[in-house]
């Protein structure tokens, strides 16, 4: 099998129409990935305007109204049956069934962008991925005559709004055999990854103080900005003592302070995250405390609310085997280190709750423009980063074709659920 193992990430000065050397031998059912491969080039010109007009309209967590208009109306365009604000206000979905009865293929698209800086993740590419997939699937059950059903789902506020989370405790899931999406990342040329991400537990601390003069009488304060530096510096120190595949990050802030008033408010926002949700649960034991030792030592009160609890990415290894297989011999390379995998996602609650597959894919990146970064924002424009995009797009059709036309083969996808998710207990 052929792996990365590369050091050096993909650059926009490469020259990525080198193709990578692939690895011979059959695939499942080539006629169909050759509809899927022409669906998908068929559509890229379309797909790429839909991609920029995301991009150039970036929208926070719940507020994605442009780009649900967008999508819906682009879907509808393209003979899916469309219910917009379906369940949340800026969620959608699209269908298509062909002939009757047959499996359904689930799919994700994502839409929300990042405070300040825009579309820094790329949830640009992945929206647009997923009606790749979409379509793709589409085309295949109707030139080939296969009954079937695919379910693309538009889903807001992954960057900290749980919205599949949402969504799925309002049912939006409940028809679909297998779910599928992607997520593009630093990482080598022509590279695919079925690395998995971190269990995230969200904080927010609240420190409530009493306001004195700075100067006049500060003995009479009790002061909260104090408490939140001193937790701060505590969890700091703590680091040193948490294992390196952990991570503990955050931000303070407070209302209406200034340099002569004692502040007698103070708010904090921390993830904890790790590779899976107990040790995550096991760090946050070590982290209450941080806050509330601060609280005691400045006097002041604390309160600790806990948010939504992110499980980790579970790849289904039965779709991962089929992704990597279609990859190595027709499109590039498959790895294990690259991907999100120091990040989270809320696909991750979804994978511990039905079978389904998130890969990474690699887009050329700077140095120091990962992720959340400015510099991430302008790469998820590329046109080399939309190419990359319909790769992947391609072969998670392809996996999602054999989940509605191989019976045995889904079985053996839930199968591996099951035994996954009995090994997590």
């Amino acid at each position: 099998m052929t792996m990365v193992q590369a050091d050096v990430l993909w650059r926009p000065e490469d020259d990525y129409k080198v193709k990578p050397t692939l690895e011979e031998g059959v695939i499942y059912r080539p006629d169909i990935l050759a509809v899927v491969d022409t669906a998908i080039d068929s559509l890229s010109g379309d797909l790429r305007e839909l991609n920029l007009d995301i991009h150039d309209h970036p929208e926070l967590k719940y507020e994605e109204r442009y780009a649900h208009d967008a999508y819906t109306s682009f879907l509808e365009k393209h003979g899916f049956e469309v219910t917009r604000h379906h369940l949340l206000e800026t969620a959608w979905v699209a269908t298509y069934t062909h002939g009757r009865g047959g499996r359904v293929l689930g799919v994700n698209s994502e839409m929300d962008a990042l405070p300040g800086i825009g579309h820094a993740c790329g949830h640009n590419l992945i929206g647009i991925s997923g009606v790749a997939v979409a379509c793709a699937a589409k085309a295949a059950m109707e030139q080939l005559n296969i009954d079937g059903k695919v379910i693309l789902l538009g889903t807001p506020a992954e960057e900290g709004g749980f919205g599949k989370v949402k969504l799925w405790e309002r049912g939006a899931y409940k028809e679909m055999d297998a779910c599928l999406m992607c997520h593009p990342a630093p990482g080598p040329i022509h590279s695919i990854s079925l690395s998995g991400c971190l269990a995230v537990i969200r904080l927010e601390i609240e420190y409530s103080g009493h306001t004195a003069h700075a100067a006049l009488s500060p003995w009479e304060g009790k002061n909260a900005l104090d408490a939140a530096v001193l937790a701060y510096t505590n969890i700091a120190l703590l680091r040193q003592q948490i294992k390196p595949t952990h991570r503990v990050h955050g931000i303070l802030e407070g209302s209406n302070w200034g340099p002569s008033i004692i502040p007698d408010n103070s708010k904090m926002y921390y993830y904890i995250r790790a590779p899976t949700t107990v040790e995550a649960e096991e760090t946050l034991k070590r982290i209450v405390p941080c806050f509330e030792a601060a609280a005691l030592a400045t006097g002041t009160k604390v309160k600790v609310t806990r948010g939504c609890t992110g499980n980790e990415l579970v790849q289904n290894k039965v779709l991962g085997d089929e992704l990597s297989d279609v990859v190595r011999k027709k499109y590039g390379v498959i790895d294990y280190e690259y991907g999100i995998r120091s990040a989270s996602t809320d696909f991750g609650n979804v994978s511990h709750l039905m079978p389904g597959l998130h890969p990474g894919f690699s887009i050329p990146t700077v140095p120091e423009g990962g992720n959340h970064t400015q510099a991430f924002t302008d790469s998820a424009r590329s046109q080399a980063a939309h190419d990359a995009c319909l790769v992947v797009s391609k072969a998670l059709a392809h996996v999602g074709m054999r989940v509605i036309t191989d019976g045995g083969f889904l079985q053996q996808v839930k199968n591996v659920f099951e035994e996954q998710k009995n090994n997590r207990m």
